[in-house]
């Protein structure tokens, strides 16, 4: 097989398993405390931070950061607009961001790597590549295993958290620092299009299969390596984008969770979220 032959191969199993089992437990908590949109947001607004970076010439990493920077503070100004709602306004200052950076990178003066930034480069992976995903994987790992009683107290008994010394809010808003380090650091291998695919997928299927939050960490987790394998593999033996072939993987393990522990029947007149919208067809 190649990818077993091949240094630019493995330096790209390495990072995407990296990636993605960083990705699939962060996901489980995100999903857990319904911040999937924040997801979509801050990988979609950091556009032109990337292309911006691809000007200058800098490293795309730091066009990345400068980006998911900017955005964070757009989003969090534009949600205290209470006159239309933080989802809307949230919406507007993402599709503003989003199409300022598409507007960028079909510019005259850019150079030729629009795909690179929408879709990735897992193949373009070099060694201070992998040391950067591989030291942010390990940030996001090591606050989310500090953090689990904190975490579990804030996302499942908000109420008596407070007492435990524990402030949800502040607990959401760390949450969100950490997604902003794990987008940073997955955007240059799966791009800015992509790269909610492996923070949602797995997670979702770790939540149908697991029975308990630290099993459904671990599922979540391992399927998140286990979909950057096959797609890495998928995407060595049949020549298609490498970051399109992960996504597909992560998304095609979701169904397959689906499909082997369907959702359990809902009371009537119950709300669901989109994800479980999504998940139950």
């Amino acid at each position: 097989m190649e990818i077993l032959r091949s240094g630019l191969l493995q330096r790209a199993l390495l990072e995407v398993v990296i990636l993605g089992a960083t990705c699939g437990a962060l996901g489980v908590w995100l999903l857990h405390v319904r911040s999937t949109y924040a997801a979509e947001s801050l990988a979609h607004a950091m556009l032109p931070g990337l292309v911006i970076a691809t000007l200058v010439g800098a490293p795309l990493l730091l066009g990345a950061a400068g980006g998911v920077l900017v955005a964070a503070a757009l989003i969090a100004v534009a949600a205290r607009d209470t006159r239309v709602g933080a989802e809307v306004a949230v919406g507007v200052t993402v599709t503003t961001a989003f199409g300022l950076g598409a507007v960028l990178a079909l510019a005259p003066a850019v150079p030729a790597r629009l795909g690179e930034l929408l879709f990735g480069d897992l193949l373009g992976t070099s060694t201070p590549d992998l040391v950067a995903a591989a030291a942010l994987g390990a940030l996001v790992a090591l606050a989310l295993g500090a953090g689990h009683r904190s975490l579990t107290a804030a996302v499942f008994d908000p109420v008596a958290a407070p007492s435990l010394g524990v402030r949800p809010g502040r607990i959401e808003l760390a949450l969100l620092a950490l997604l902003a380090v794990a987008v940073v650091a997955a955007v240059q291998g799966l791009g800015n299009l992509l790269v909610l695919a492996l923070i949602v997928a797995p997670a979702s299927a770790g939540i149908r299969l697991g029975a308990s939050l630290r099993g459904q960490i671990v599922l979540a987790s391992g399927l998140g390596a286990l979909a950057g394998l096959l797609g890495l593999v998928a995407s060595a033996e049949l020549d298609i984008a490498a970051g399109a072939s992960v996504a597909l993987a992560a998304i095609a393990l979701y169904v397959l969770a689906a499909l082997a522990r369907p959702a359990a029947p809902r009371p009537p007149g119950s709300r669901r979220s989109p994800v479980e919208a999504l998940g139950s067809g």
